[in-house]
């Protein structure tokens, strides 16, 4: 017996074990949502911003491992998606995106809310299409599944018009599919690999840089083997924060722009760079000219375009992290490194990571403050200074995964991102360490927690300006800080080097809002109140309810080490 294409879209999505999708209607989606309101099978969270729908979806991607789900209407309900996306497809987090669309005989008729969201999403979606008959609804849905979640997985589109939503067709939905032209790859070349072996057992200060795809394959158990085994350091970026346990004798830390002292020197003076699940760019590499100057680079990923498109590699290996690892562990041999590590130890003494004191609160004591009172929670982070602070001080663990967004640097990520995790994982603490600024651009989500009983814990840092702007101005621009302070008004001085005491009132009130939604709101100013805040925090997340915890830090605290971008990483500012 046909059934209608809506009947089949939410039968495809029970068959693909989806549980959750984050949804905000609109007239071209309004029968899906119809048929979605008749299965208890699957819950429809409403998020406040379709922006804010996709960075949920993440969230739940990243906690779970499955693929996050996303359903908007055609015109702005698409193009609000598309940042999303594209946050999705730098970090390669599985999402299906989908959309709805004016009836196939109105395309092209600039029909209202008629976009070409296909087009506009073609160069950063994995794959975007827009359903051409009802004959084709389950196999493109079936296609969009498979190519989110399979090799480099990333964010996928389906276009449905509305006609096609409500035709009769086959009930079918395929079980299998097979595409012409996508192999994702499933091996490794072993004589490449053994090359990479050889090159790497024989350095005299071998290195390795962990990228997200380390963690994306699940291979830290794989890397933490070998690392133990051969004896060999390990610098970590961002995304591969986690990658081995922070507590092992060969970590040395993040990497990069940011990163530590140690690290990036380590990465400067190795003679063997055994890289494995980066894309190396740039706020990794700095000039490229001068990036690892003295070795030879092996380079493993999943994704065939990634090796050599920023640094041309010695000896590349295409193959997923967990399978690459796991080979090489049947070869690995202790290394003598041991001249090399203490070297490295040199690096840390003389310059270690850490904060100064005397402003007043420290983002430090803030981050050790969520490392003692939550050591099994999830955290997300916006983007900005925070973002940092937190990578470089709250360590990463099998109990406390962190999601931030590293490849495209979106705010606005990070409260959203926490609710999805929240809804994927009601057992686990779940916080969001956000800035003043990046949390405007999706405080709206405030509601979605509320309403979807996703009770989050956000820890809100406030300098009073877009804190990494106004670093680089400070530094590079003469203090000519404009449009970065969040206090400026007209009527203030025209050439403002900081604030003072004639500065306007800040807006908004963070606790005042938060009280708005039935939310506590708690304000910190001092170090000795960090734990027992937390803990309050902690204490309304099990009971059930949210919690903004509004950190105010001096306005002119900054993330060292920097280097400046387009230098060579071991060039760093390092007070």
């Amino acid at each position: 017996m046909d059934i209608t294409g809506r009947k089949l879209f939410v039968k495809a999505l029970l068959a693909e074990g989806v549980d959750t999708v984050f949804a905000y209607p609109g007239g071209m989606i309004t029968d899906i949502l119809d048929e979605l309101y008749k299965t208890t099978d699957i819950r429809v969270i409403l998020a406040r911003h379709e922006q804010a729908a996709v960075h949920e979806a993440e969230g739940y991607a990243r906690a779970t491992g499955k693929t996050g789900v996303v359903l908007v209407t055609s015109g702005p309900g698409a193009t609000n998606t598309i940042t999303g996306i594209a946050d999705a497809h730098y970090d390669s987090i599985p999402l299906v995106i989908v959309t709805g669309q004016v009836s196939r005989g109105l395309i092209g008729n600039d029909a209202f809310q008629e976009v070409d969201i296909v087009g506009m999403v073609r160069n950063t979606a994995k794959d975007a299409y827009t359903v051409a008959s009802r004959e084709e609804l389950g196999h493109r849905i079936k296609m969009a599944f498979y190519i989110a979640h399979s090799g480099k997985p990333g964010p996928v589109l389906i276009d449905i018009p509305k006609d096609i939503q409500l035709e009769t067709g086959s009930p079918d939905y395929p079980e299998e599919i097979h595409l012409r032209g996508y192999r994702p790859n499933t091996g490794v070349h072993i004589g490449q690999l053994k090359k990479a072996y050889k090159l790497l057992h024989s350095a005299k200060r071998p290195l390795i840089l962990a990228g997200g795809g380390v963690r994306i394959s699940g291979a830290q158990e794989e890397l933490t083997q070998l690392v133990n085994t051969m004896k060999i350091p390990v610098v970590t970026t961002i995304m591969g924060k986690g990658s081995v346990s922070e507590d092992s004798p060969y970590y040395v830390g993040n990497a990069g722009m940011h990163g530590r002292y140690a690290s990036n020197m380590a990465i400067t003076h190795c003679d063997v760079l055994f890289s494995i699940g980066t894309r190396f760019n740039d706020r990794i590499t700095g000039d490229l000219s001068e990036f690892a100057p003295n070795a030879k680079i092996i380079h493993v990923d999943a994704d065939t375009a990634s090796i050599s498109r920023n640094v041309v590699v010695d000896i590349p290996v295409v193959a997923d992290a967990k399978l690459a690892l796991s080979k090489l562990l049947e070869w690995a041999e202790p290394m003598k490194t041991d001249a090399w590590i203490s070297e490295i130890d040199g690096w840390q003494q003389k310059h270690p990571l850490s904060m100064p004191r005397g402003k007043g609160l420290s983002p430090q004591d803030i981050m050790e403050g969520i490392d003692t009172v939550f050591p099994d929670a999830i955290v997300t982070t916006d983007v900005g200074q925070h973002q940092m602070w937190a990578t470089q001080f709250l360590p990463v663990t099998e109990k406390r995964p962190m999601f931030t967004s590293g490849g495209l640097g979106t705010m606005g990520f990070g409260f959203p991102a926490a609710v999805g995790a929240k809804v994927a994982c009601p057992e686990k603490d779940v916080i969001a360490i956000t800035g003043d600024g990046g949390f405007q651009m999706n405080m709206q989500e405030m509601a979605t927690a509320v309403t979807s009983d996703a009770p989050v814990i956000i820890v809100l840092i406030n300098n009073q300006y877009l804190g990494m702007v106004r670093q680089f101005q400070q530094f590079f621009y003469g203090k000519r800080y404009e449009i970065t302070c969040l206090r400026r008004r007209e009527g203030c001085p025209e050439n403002c080097k900081g604030p003072s005491d004639k500065c306007p009132p800040y807006v908004p009130d963070f606790v005042k809002w938060a009280e708005s939604y039935g939310v506590e709101g708690l304000r910190v100013n001092e170090a000795k109140d960090i734990s027992r805040v937390l803990e309050t925090a902690k204490a309304n997340s099990h009971a059930g309810k949210s919690t903004l915890v509004e950190f105010d830090i001096a306005y002119d605290e900054n993330v060292l080490p920097m280097v400046k971008s387009g230098n060579p990483i071991d060039d760093m500012i390092l007070k």
